[in-house]
């Protein structure tokens, strides 16, 4: 299981590299570079699942965030 995810800012297109919490989703982050607040795109459990390179540890692990 990957358990780093590097995050992309749709804002401002900074990246960084994470640990992925391995026992919640994660449903906010802020940009460190322009501090906008992300949140989840519909359909997907965390912000790792929709900016993140890897999806968080419970996708990968079942296939869901249940």
């Amino acid at each position: 299981m990957k358990t780093y995810s590097t995050i992309t800012c749709p804002t401002c297109k900074h990246q960084k590299t994470e640990e992925m919490p391995t026992d919640a989703c994660q449903f906010f982050y802020e940009c460190e570079n322009c501090h906008n607040i992300l949140r989840p795109l519909e359909g997907d459990c965390c912000v790792y699942c929709s900016y993140g390179t890897e999806k968080c540890p419970s996708i990968q692990e079942k296939g869901c965030c249940n």
